[in-house]
């Protein structure tokens, strides 16, 4: 007990807190100033966001519909429910909840004005016999705040605000009131699982507890309202008591009517601005195009502009308390967001986009592997890719301005009104830098997972450093063109592995590797394992060569590699062997074999090990591949919408296994994981608009113009400290590359003779020597060579050596 006060809830802490699941009907926010954001599952609002879109305040709102006398009834368990937006795109949300004995009409939206999240409940009684008017049916809202993460000292407690009855809710300095119209009659406040009002109702089938605090804890509240006609209700949020209370009588002042007309016209605003989708798609395409266009517009920051998470939903939520989620700004999500804004004609957002990754660009020119809207960093990992999208983004733009024309005018001029030049140049000079002296390969992959050498990596970073060319000086830019030729020419030896086993049991020439080890850099072979992630026991590793994915599909979609190209049809015999599953939904894709990432065979939640499940975005990208073929890639966009929620909220992943009822898994339909997925809408709006100009609309230009699919002939190779190849090939030219300056003594004849040559400096924190004469040896010979140190005054101390070769060992593809 929490002591002798009768008006202090006991059950102090309550239950351990978790989020509410990521199965997501519709998610909205204000398209205007107000700092809210909202989600609806199970026809209920979920998580709602304040000040700031990654960060939750409530783990839901939901009903409980009771007559006092022994019936009671959980809306979002017991009712049959329908969702539906006021128009498609257009976030303002209305779910039907069905039973036997009531129907109850749920709109919600948000204020455009405050802080506020609106509200109107009809509820209907269906008993028309004598118990209806001896015992009419009264609405419970029921709340779960979760102000703080863990909530371990959530405060809630009933008040009021110029007299009228409300509830609260604190952690820290922020307060969220809930108020209603009519008032609540009783209210009660108390903590999950021991004296909340759901305990209260499950224990005695009605009302019965009226406590007035509950310091420390999980809390929740709940509140009982008399339903002659409708209900108002208003969930607003401040820094204190006051300004929560008074945002929420001021909301009360105004008709719901009209805060929903209000917001609806702002958002039909929205679309009326964007590039229209294509009068022959199929209405439900459409539908979902706007859809689509509203979710990526609704998981954008207000104050931190340009920053959209990643999604709206914690993974698997509901049996989980991590407040980080996929509340976090991804720079590759990002990228990927902002190319399909410029797709569909909002280029002043994806401008803010731009601002934004410069704002948060590390010194050393890479971005945080994620972080929060305000530029703090969550993970620490790196990841190559994500230097890549920022510079790529900028040649979207350009790509944008010139390509557009006619009634488009008005967005190329958008497109052209970049920034700053400046800034836009400072960004990707040290993109650039940081690229040239991390690469070629990533301490992290796409996934997130692995290191080394990856095409979902390596594409676009190549094709990043042929946009870098457009902005640096001379030097510098040779070097990035001379970079970039170096690694595309050198991608099959680093990762296209002949004679496999895999090769072997599918009758094809051979396969990328998903990723290949950063050794092969230093001569190993393509086979040296690699690490999987998210599997038992933890530490496991994978011959490469035994691993495909679906990422060498980005050297086509970045312009390197054609569609036909051999190698790309192998692999892709192989993955769809491997990685494809029929849904009644359509096809779909794993990431790889052996991917841990999903939830386990018996459908419980991924909990840091599992099976990796189908990913919708991946059917677009395939979609995209199909499309760069010269085949019919408007299948895959209706693969991908019967995939969505009835909401249209797309997944990050689907279930493709039996179905387990109990656990609300069903072939081709959602899984637990993150719903929506930002990158999953983008990757559909791409599509769309793909299909609609007979290309694909994201394929950098620059990229495409240099290469136009075919990779050029190697004339290099490299030698760097952290990549100290013991072997090149006959007919290339040794380039020595360093991250300080250095004066390279070498020799081609065991030191009998030699040279010394001053490194070259581009202006990119790389210094490079080409080493003269080097590309006439033979294979038998061999170049040493030592350096001098200027700066620390000292010489390396040590020979090295690279021998030369005839060819690229078979083993190494």
């Amino acid at each position: 007990m929490a002591g002798s006060d009768a008006s202090v809830a006991p059950g102090s802490p309550g239950i351990a807190p978790t989020w509410s699941s990521s199965d997501k009907d519709a998610i909205g926010a204000s398209h205007l100033s107000s700092r809210v954001w909202f989600t609806v599952g199970h026809g209920i609002l979920n998580e709602v966001y304040w000040p700031h879109v990654d960060e939750p305040r409530i783990r839901d709102l939901g009903f409980i519909v009771a007559d006092g006398a022994g019936f009671w009834s959980e809306v979002k368990r017991d009712a049959a429910r329908e969702v539906r937006q006021a128009d498609p795109g257009v976030p303002a949300i209305t779910a039907i909840h069905r039973h036997a004995r009531y129907e109850l009409t749920l709109r919600i939206c948000a204020d455009d004005h405050a802080d506020t999240i609106r509200l109107e409940a009809r509820l209907r009684d269906l008993d028309d016999g004598a118990a209806t008017n001896a015992h009419p049916l009264r609405l419970y809202p029921l709340i779960a705040p979760r102000i703080r993460a863990g909530n371990e000292d959530g405060q809630a407690w009933i008040g009021s605000h110029d007299g009228h009855p409300m509830l609260f809710a604190s952690g820290g300095s922020s307060v969220l009131a809930l108020a209603s119209a009519p008032a609540a009659s009783r209210q009660s406040v108390g903590y999950v699982g021991t004296s909340d009002g759901w305990t209260d109702f499950s224990t005695h089938g009605r009302m019965t507890w009226t406590y007035q605090k509950a310091p420390g804890g999980n809390v929740a509240g709940l509140s009982e309202v008399t339903c002659d006609r409708t209900v108002q209700l208003v969930l607003s949020f401040g820094s204190g008591a006051d300004a929560a209370g008074l945002q929420a009588m001021a909301a009360l002042a105004i008709p719901f009517e009209h805060a929903w007309s209000e917001y609806t016209a702002r958002w039909a605003g929205f679309h009326q601005s964007l590039v229209p989708p294509p009068t022959h798609l199929a209405p439900r395409d459409r539908d979902l195009y706007h859809t689509s266009a509203a979710a990526l517009r609704s998981m954008r920051d207000r104050t931190n502009t340009g920053a959209t998470v990643a999604s709206l939903s914690v993974p698997w939520g509901n049996s989980r308390d991590d407040r980080g989620g996929y509340h976090l700004v991804w720079a590759r999500d990002l990228g990927e967001c902002a190319g399909a804004l410029v797709g569909i004609g909002a280029v002043a957002e994806a401008r803010r986009t731009l601002a934004y990754l410069i704002a948060s660009q590390d010194p050393d020119g890479h971005w945080p592997q994620n972080q929060w809207v305000d530029g703090r960093p969550y993970w620490t990992g790196r990841q190559l890719d994500e230097a890549a999208y920022p510079v790529l983004l900028v040649g979207a733009l350009r790509a944008g301005a010139a390509g557009m024309h006619g009634d488009d005018g008005a967005r190329a001029d958008a497109c052209r009104e970049l920034l700053d030049e400046s800034a836009v140049d400072r960004l990707v000079h040290l993109a650039a830098g940081y690229m040239a002296r991390s690469g070629p390969s990533t301490e992290q992959d796409r996934w997130e997972e692995t290191a080394g050498l990856t095409p979902s990596t390596l594409a676009p970073v190549v094709a990043a450093l042929v946009e870098c060319a457009e902005h640096l000086p001379e030097r510098a830019a040779r070097y990035c063109l001379e970079l970039a030729d170096d690694w595309n020419a050198s991608i099959e030896e680093w990762i296209y592995v002949r004679g496999s086993r895999l090769a072997g049991e599918h009758g094809v020439d051979g396969t990328y590797a998903r990723i290949t080890s950063a050794d092969v850099l230093r001569g190993a072979p393509l086979s040296t394992p690699v690490a999987l992630q998210n599997r038992h026991p933890a530490g496991l590793t994978v011959p490469a060569d035994e691993m495909v994915g679906t990422d060498f599909l980005a050297l086509v979609r970045c312009g390197l590699r054609m569609p036909d190209d051999p190698r790309i049809l192998s692999s892709l015999v192989v993955a769809d062997a491997l990685l494809r599953t029929e849904t009644p939904s359509g096809p779909i894709w794993h990431r790889y074999n052996g991917d841990g990432y999903g939830e386990h065979e018996d459908g419980s939640p991924y909990d840091g090990t599992g099976i990796g499940r189908g990913w919708p975005l991946l059917v677009g990208e395939r979609g995209h591949y199909e499309l760069a073929a010269g085949r019919d890639a408007q299948p895959y966009l209706g693969f991908m919408r019967a995939m969505g929620s009835s909401g249209g909220m797309l997944p990050e992943q689907v279930w493709d296994a039996e179905p387990i009822p109990e656990r609300g898994l069903a072939p081709g339909r959602p899984s637990g994981s993150a719903m929506p997925l930002a990158w999953a809408h983008a990757e559909y709006l791409k599509l769309v608009r793909s299909i609609a100009q007979g290309r694909v609309i994201d394929r950098p230009d620059a990229a495409w113009q240099r290469y136009r699919g075919t990779p050029p002939a190697a004339t290099r190779a490299t030698w760097r400290f952290t990549a100290q190849r013991p072997e090149m090939i006959a007919g290339r030219r040794l380039r020595l590359e360093s991250m300080a300056p250095a004066r390279v003594r070498y020799s081609v004849d065991g030191w009998t003779a030699w040279r010394d040559i001053d490194a070259d400096d581009t202006g990119l924190g790389v210094w490079v020597t080409d080493l003269p004469g080097t590309e006439s040896l033979v294979p038998g010979q061999a170049i040493d060579f030592t350096c001098w140190w200027p700066e620390a005054g000292r010489w390396e101390g040590r020979d090295m050596r690279v021998r030369v070769i005839g060819g690229i060992p078979a083993a190494r593809g």
